[in-house]
C-alpha cells in the first residue's frame, strides 16, 4: 500500500515527453549557436530518460510511473541547470543535488532489499539498510566531486570548457549536505514505496537463475 498517488501511465509518458522534448531544444540551441555544454548535457540527459523502456523491454524489468519520472526528472534539472538556471536560480543546485541523491539512493535501496528477498542466507535488517543508503549516497557524492574536480583539472590544463565543474570548498560542502538530505528522505520512505520494485528485480534474479 502507498501513500501517494501514482500518476497513470499515459500521464507519466506526456510528462516525459515533455521534458524530452525540452532537452531535444536544448541540445539544438548548443548546435545553432557551438555551445558545446549544452550539446553534451543535454545528450547524455536524453540518453539517460530512456533508460526505464531499455531495462523494460531489454530485461524485462518495468519500472513504475513515478520511478520512471524520478529518473527523467534528475537529468533534466540538471540539464536545465546547466543551461543557465544554476546561475540564475541560488538553489537550482541544491535542488538537483537532492533530487539526483534521492535516485542513487532509491536505486541502492532497490537492489539491497533484492538481495534480502533473494537470499534466505541473507537478512538485512531496515535500520542498517537506512545507513547502508547514507553510506551509498555519500560514497557516491565524494566520488562525483572528485570527477568535478578532475575536470576543472582538464580545463586549465586544455583550456577546453567542460559540461560540469567546482565552485569552491563552500559549494562543496553544501553539495554533500544536500545529497545526505535525498538520501535521508529515501531511506526513511524507501520501504513503502520501491517495494514493489524490488520485487520485480527478486523475480528477475530467480529467473535467471
Amino acid at each position: 500500500m502507498t501513500l501517494l498517488p501514482r500518476p497513470s501511465l499515459r500521464t507519466q509518458r506526456r510528462l516525459t515527453r515533455g521534458m524530452q522534448v525540452l532537452l531535444v531544444a536544448i541540445i539544438g540551441y548548443g548546435v545553432v549557436f557551438a555551445q558545446p555544454k549544452a550539446v553534451m548535457n543535454g545528450a547524455i540527459a536524453l540518453a539517460i530518460t530512456f533508460a526505464p523502456a531499455v531495462l523494460e523491454k531489454n530485461y524485462d524489468l518495468p519500472l513504475d510511473p513515478w520511478l520512471g519520472l524520478w529518473i527523467t526528472l534528475a537529468v533534466f534539472l540538471h540539464t536545465m541547470g546547466s543551461a543557465g538556471l544554476y546561475g540564475a536560480i541560488g538553489w537550482w543546485d541544491h535542488l538537483t543535488h537532492a533530487t539526483s541523491a534521492s535516485l542513487v539512493a532509491g536505486i541502492g535501496y532497490t537492489f539491497v532489499r533484492a538481495v534480502d528477498l533473494h537470499s534466505d542466507q541473507i537478512r538485512i535488517p531496515s535500520r542498517f539498510a537506512f545507513v547502508a543508503i547514507l553510506i551509498v549516497v555519500m560514497a557516491f557524492g565524494v566520488i562525483w566531486e572528485l570527477f568535478e574536480f578532475g575536470l576543472d583539472v582538464a580545463a586549465q590544463s586544455t583550456g577546453i570548457t567542460m559540461p560540469l565543474s567546482q565552485h569552491g570548498l563552500d559549494d562543496t560542502v553544501r553539495d554533500m549536505m544536500f545529497n545526505m538530505l535525498g538520501a535521508i528522505v529515501v531511506a526513511t520512505f524507501g520501504q513503502v514505496h520501491l517495494s514493489g520494485v524490488a520485487e520485480t528485480v527478486r523475480e528477475s534474479l530467480l529467473s535467471a537463475d
